[in-house]
């Protein structure tokens, strides 16, 4: 056998790299409309998956019909309909009864992205960022290439209908049609098709979203009409329209350095001092002084003359100081009574219980409220293939959060509680409603979806405290239950002893046997008596000790 002859070849010479100009390199260089940006990267908005694009749809529609109405003064009646017009392929439909949209503002509320009366106010609104009902127009057009139909009317019984088109480039809406009409109605309508998703009844479906709508929005009337036909109203339970939040200046603390600058740029005060007091909460001519002797600069310069370096030390002197903390009348949260009315009309609960923990404060500044309640029984948890599971509700505002639970704070601060001291031997499979809501002017979200709230210190822990009052109220609900039915046992335990031996007792003392019977009766249920007062009476002393110190002790911080 030959041996093998192995060739091998030279390697090739790779060819030079040819070093190209800077010119040549920008040519591409080119600015991106922000409308052109959440285009390509649509999952920033919520529109990533079938189910969810088409909750988030209706997420953005309801949110805006809910704040203007609000705003108005208004009690929301809001109608919503999808009509499957083919294999994923949907018509929405969504009016409300609110003060309507002037023409002119119409192209900009549904074809401009970052604009809108929310974004730069410093007050506690469903959508801060004015992106959401914008982003409807534009995932509509990427999928249909259909243009949105908005009709509306503010009151004067004239009919405004537009067709939109979006121009991505230039972050703006074209009007491709207009009609005017006479009819006697007030509010906004938008009607628009939109492809690729689906609907179903999921915990993560429209339907869920408005269930919990409802749920958190008690002076709510909301109808919904399913692509299956199926008609369901959740009429309100309270004729009170939310108290409206008040705008408030921003707190000292928490500031950067460039929100500082920035806002001495724009101030119209003639000094830095005076620009302190009238820009922020809680600065005193007092504070002023204090700030003074802290910081190198002047603060009698025009305000507008700020250095980077002089607003750097005017921020980290505010950060060595107290300041009472800000202002809660900016915050408007549901209210307890609010909450069990509506917990009690959707749920239907054997038990419930609802927590409202005083306004703090999370950054530093931004003032926020806890709101947490629990349902048991009834119609409380999610029903899974014939099982009952507990469910957690996240709501921001008054809003649902459907998505993303994994990394939202709400959801940790639940996970965190130990369940099992406050009677819940088997919590996942409990028919167990937990309600949580955080009321804040500005909600620290995750992303521009609105779906997942940020894992603060501060957020997690008023979480945490509200809902381990909530599992002692709980666990004293329960304990009280499993003792009336142990009482009820032993008593009947006795009376059936009592029945049995009264013969035998009235024959050998000669006694009337109906007598010694009604006897032994009153005699047990006397001595039981006693006893369930005083088992009830050390309960109650028990009761007394401070729930934030048992906190403390049992579970920690």
């Amino acid at each position: 056998m030959a041996p093998e002859v192995k060739v091998t070849q030279a390697p090739k010479t790779p060819e030079p790299v040819k070093e190209r100009h800077a010119d040549e390199l920008f040519k591409e260089f080119k600015e991106v409309s922000i409308t052109e940006f959440f285009r390509k990267n649509k999952a920033h908005l919520g529109y990533s998956g079938k189910v969810r694009s088409l909750t988030t749809i209706v997420h953005e529609l309801v949110t805006n019909s809910l704040d203007a109405c609000e705003e108005a003064g208004i009690l929301p009646d809001i109608y919503v309909e999808l009509k499957q017009l083919g294999e994923e392929h949907y018509r929405f439909t969504a009016r409300d009864n609110g003060p309507g949209i002037p023409l002119k503002h119409i192209p900009d509320v549904f074809g401009k992205m970052l604009a809108g009366t929310k974004f730069h106010r410093n007050v506690q609104l469903r959508g801060q960022q004015g992106i959401g009902v914008s982003g409807v127009t534009l995932f509509s057009q990427m999928t249909t290439g259909q243009p949105i139909i908005v009709r509306t009317c503010t009151g004067d019984n004239k009919i405004n209908e537009v067709k939109l088109l979006l121009d991505v480039m230039k972050n703006k809406a074209d009007i491709v049609e207009s009609t005017t009409f006479e009819q006697a109605w007030k509010g906004t309508e938008v009607v628009g098709e939109v492809k690729d998703v689906q609907f179903n009844l999921s915990d993560k479906g429209p339907f869920e979203y408005i269930r919990r709508t409802a749920i958190v929005n008690p002076h709510l009337k909301i109808t919904f009409l399913d692509p299956e036909g199926r008609k369901t109203v959740f009429d309100r339970v309270s004729d009170t329209i939310p108290k409206p939040p008040k705008e408030m200046k921003r707190h000292p603390k928490g500031m950067d350095t460039d929100d500082m600058l920035k806002m001495a740029k724009t101030s119209v005060a003639r000094h830095v001092g005076s620009f302190l007091m009238t820009s922020f909460s809680r600065v005193s001519n007092a504070k002023v002084a204090e700030i003074q002797k802290l910081v190198s600069c002047d603060l009698k310069k025009n305000p507008r003359k700020l250095t980077w370096a002089e607003a750097e030390e005017l921020v980290k002197a505010v950060e060595k100081m107290d300041f009472m903390a800000p202002s809660t009348e900016g915050l408007s949260p549901i209210g307890e009574n609010q909450i069990r009315k509506a917990i009690i009309n959707v749920l239907k609960p054997e038990f419930e219980t609802v927590v409202t923990r005083n306004p703090t404060t999370y950054s530093g500044g931004t003032p926020f409220q806890v709101e947490v309640a629990v349902a048991y029984g009834g119609e409380a948890g999610r029903k899974i293939d014939e099982e009952i599971r507990a469910e957690i509700m996240r709501f921001a505002n008054r809003a649902p959060l459907l998505f993303d639970p994994g990394d939202c704070a709400l959801t940790k601060a639940v996970q965190s509680v130990d369940w099992k001291r406050y009677g819940f031997r088997d919590f996942d499979n409990s028919p167990l409603t937990i309600f949580v809501n955080l009321v804040s002017m500005y909600v620290p979200y995750t992303s521009a979806g609105k779906q997942s709230v940020a894992d603060l210190e501060e957020v997690t822990r008023e979480v945490r405290f509200a809902l381990m009052e909530t599992g002692r109220k709980f666990q004293r609900y329960h304990s009280k239950k499993k003792r009336d039915i142990e009482r009820e046992a032993r008593l009947n335990t006795l009376i059936k002893y009592a029945t049995e031996l009264a013969p035998a007792i009235a024959k050998i003392t000669k006694t009337d046997e109906k007598k010694l019977l009604k006897e032994l009766d009153e005699l047990i249920r006397r001595k039981l008596k006693y006893e369930i007062e005083a088992e009830d009476e050390a309960e109650a002393e028990a009761e007394e000790a401070p729930l934030e110190e048992g906190f403390t002790e049992e579970e920690g911080q």
